[in-house]
């Protein structure tokens, strides 16, 4: 008895939906749901227009999820960097468990519920994205090694698979090809974003690569994964996924991308890494939205 009142004598959490909404890192799952809702749309076959909101639904649920357990887990390293600081549960507007007991939750609903609605296939992709990125990238690999985020980043990569199999009920090598191009995007794009907040990742002791290996290294690197991702840009139209008018694109902005790598090592200051950052954002978003602008024309 003494146990339950000392429970009940608690007292209640402050915590408003905005901190738990900031919780589900929203600005990450925005991307994360594009290229989820672009699997639904360039698979082929047809999904009722409700299946495929709850698809899309699921796909964002089980992502922020995710953002919640890994600011559980991350909240000590939150507090000691300045991007951030101002989080829900370094600043103490969240209790630890509120947030673990948010993530889990939210993470078996979306994966039911896309089992359920969908199929088991889409649903365990989504369970394995969670997995990985809670357990593999958060747990094991971020605070050990400076491949974190080559290998980690893998989780950001599924949602394309996700919104296929959830039309079709399986995976080919089309939406594996989406996977590698976020797989290999994802590199350049978070490295540009390391290298400017090089002293915020030495302050938390995150092994990111430019505190491990320098900027020099870090650069080379950006433009190694840039490269990299040379085929897997031009894929969607020879696998038929994306026409013409794709490639044509996806030629132009992949130049700028590959151009703003080797700006990003001709620079002495963080200036091109900053503008690199913001434009890996528009140009993986736009590489998308072509694919499914030409799959509706």
């Amino acid at each position: 008895m003494t146990g339950i009142a000392a429970y009940i004598d608690q007292p209640a959490s402050n915590a408003s939906v905005q901190d738990f909404f900031e919780l589900l890192k929203p600005k990450v799952m925005t991307l994360v749901v594009f290229t989820g809702f672009a699997g639904l749309v360039l698979a082929p076959g047809h999904l009722h227009p409700f299946l495929a909101l709850v698809a899309v639904a699921c796909i964002a649920i089980g992502a922020g999820a995710s953002g919640a357990i890994n600011m559980w887990y991350e909240r000590d390293i939150d507090a000691v960097m300045s991007r951030t600081s101002a989080r829900p549960l370094p600043q103490g507007r969240i209790e630890p468990s509120e947030a673990l007991g948010f993530g889990v939750v939210l993470t078996i609903l979306s994966v039911g519920l896309m089992g359920l609605a969908l199929n088991w296939t889409a649903a365990a992709l989504l369970a394995f994205a969670s997995f990985f990125y809670v357990f593999v990238y958060t747990v094991w690999l971020k605070r050990r090694t400076p491949q974190n985020i080559v290998i980690g980043g893998a989780a950001g990569a599924f949602p394309p698979m996700i919104g296929w199999a959830a039309v079709t009920g399986h995976v080919s090598i089309e939406p594996l090809v989406l996977f590698a191009l976020i797989f290999f995007w994802t590199p350049p794009h978070f490295w540009a974003l390391a290298l400017y907040k090089n002293a915020d990742y030495k302050k938390a002791g995150i092994p990111m690569l430019p505190v491990v290996a320098g900027d020099r290294a870090t650069k080379q690197q950006i433009i190694l994964y840039s490269l990299l991702m040379t085929p897997f840009v031009a894929a969607p139209y020879f696998m038929h996924v994306a026409g013409l008018a794709y490639l044509s694109a996806a030629a132009a902005l992949h130049g700028l991308f590959v151009l703003s790598a080797f700006r990003v090592w001709q620079d002495k200051t963080y200036k091109a890494a900053r503008v690199m950052f913001g434009y890996s954002i528009f140009y993986l978003f736009s590489l998308f939205a072509l694919m499914m602008l030409d799959k509706v024309h």
